[in-house]
């Protein structure tokens, strides 16, 4: 081997431990960007699916009889 590559070799193997440590911090932060990425994509698709589920339903209607109510105030006005 020649000088400048025993060089690199020893320049590589003190540095060793700093570049497994920031390949290992790249990995994990990859994964948990790729993890919330599709955690937000399922909550999303969540949303959208209950919100066409509740558009679809029929709509509640109540009927009020307000008859009575009309007679008394009609009574306080005279």
């Amino acid at each position: 081997m020649s000088q400048a590559k025993v060089d690199r070799y020893k320049e590589e193997k003190a540095n060793r431990k700093k570049t497994l440590a920031r390949n290992k911090v790249k990995r994990v932060t990859a994964i948990v960007c790729a993890w919330a990425v599709i955690i937000g994509l399922a909550g999303w698709a969540g949303v959208s699916v209950y919100s066409y589920y509740e558009s679809k339903k029929p709509a509640e209607t109540y009927k009020v009889n307000l008859d009575s109510l009309d007679k008394y105030l009609t009574g306080l006005e005279n």
